[in-house]
């Protein structure tokens, strides 16, 4: 059983070690990919017929959680739960669970990043478990156009787990990518339901992780042009609110909602990066751009949970100054691994 009360001391000692890098950045933020499967095939996301990982390469919940663990026993603050979708993989309630016991106790927030088909299952146990805010990825309001994009998605489930998680009492931020020629058209809608209905709202360039069936130069829609339209139909101001991510915030003046752009092409953010990214087969990414991975799965398996402390500074110590992410014609991925495999 993973549930346990009283963790060893190797685990949860705080150690006087923080993570900081050689740029001179802290990392308190760990991302956790807690499988590459999803439910849905968002075509800027996944060929349509993926390739996944064979069951056998996966770390397991256990395994995941201990190396979250020593991560809040070295200053890590946030942690975040995606995927692919993270509500596929069986039992990920008990990791929440597990996890959500060190809220308050090291660590400030337990968040989740999912596409919302099983919230309506799952959204009263993720807020029993210690979670309180949600990234809902959603990339149109028009049935079918969502169908299109996610090639097989239902927006009716979609929003109907939406209500499930605030029912349950849990923040909703939804995640759009935007997508020329596709949504760039209902970005202004989709921020106006987000006032109408309380959810703040990160707009996402697509980014060049993995090979896909489509061109993405034909989708790449640069955030400073969708700002300057969005900002002629809505009182936007600046707001410094951070979650721990890349995202720059404006506030919908009158309204509780917030407006975050996540520019990894036209507005490099690596410069305040303190995130690194731990994926579903236990290999710990410094940079969503890089391939420079550490494998704290396999020293866990050869060495024991007191060889992970070694394994983490070799790699904070690698982690790059950016990422060195192009888009264009003749550009292939910056990297040859999907995000589902390394976790949003």
């Amino acid at each position: 059983m993973m549930a346990r009360t009283s963790p060893p001391a190797v685990l949860s000692a705080p150690s006087t070690t923080g993570l900081i890098d050689a740029h001179g950045r802290t990392i308190r933020y760990l991302r956790i990919s807690v499988t590459d499967r999803c439910d849905l095939r968002c075509r800027y996301c996944m060929a349509e017929a993926m390739t996944f990982l064979p069951r056998s390469a996966l770390a397991s919940l256990e395994e995941i959680a201990l190396i979250a663990e020593r991560f809040i026993a070295r200053g890590v603050t946030k942690i975040r739960l995606s995927g692919g979708e993270p509500l596929v993989r069986r039992d990920v309630g008990e990791l929440v669970a597990r996890l959500g016991g060190h809220v308050g106790a090291g660590l400030d927030e337990l968040t989740m990043t999912t596409n919302g088909t099983r919230l309506r299952a799952h959204a009263p146990a993720l807020a029993a478990a210690g979670i309180q805010r949600l990234n809902v990825s959603l990339d149109s309001l028009k049935p079918d156009r969502f169908r299109f994009i996610t090639r097989h998605g239902d927006l009716l489930q979609v929003l109907d787990g939406i209500d499930a998680a605030r029912e349950a009492g849990l923040g909703v931020k939804i995640n759009a990518v935007a997508l020329k020629g596709l949504n760039e058209d209902e970005l202004g809608d989709m921020l106006a339901w987000c006032v109408d209905e309380g959810h703040d709202l990160s707009l996402i360039e697509t980014m060049p992780l993995g090979a896909i069936d489509e061109d993405r130069v034909d989708r790449f829609l640069p955030l400073t042009g969708v700002f300057e339209t969005l900002a002629a139909r809505f009182p936007l101001v600046r707001d410094s609110h951070r979650t721990g991510g890349p995202a720059r915030y404006w506030r919908v003046e009158g309204s509780t909602t917030r407006l975050g752009l996540i520019s990894p092409l036209t507005a490099n953010f690596c410069d305040g990066c303190n995130r690194v990214r731990l994926t579903t087969e236990g290999k710990l990414y410094m940079c969503l751009g890089h391939d420079d991975q550490v494998d704290l799965k396999g020293v866990l398996r050869d060495r024991g949970v007191t060889a992970l402390d070694d394994a983490i500074d070799l790699a904070i110590a690698a982690k790059p100054a950016a990422h060195d992410f192009r888009i264009g014609i003749g550009e292939g991925p910056a990297v040859t691994r999907h995000m589902s495999v390394t976790g949003g």
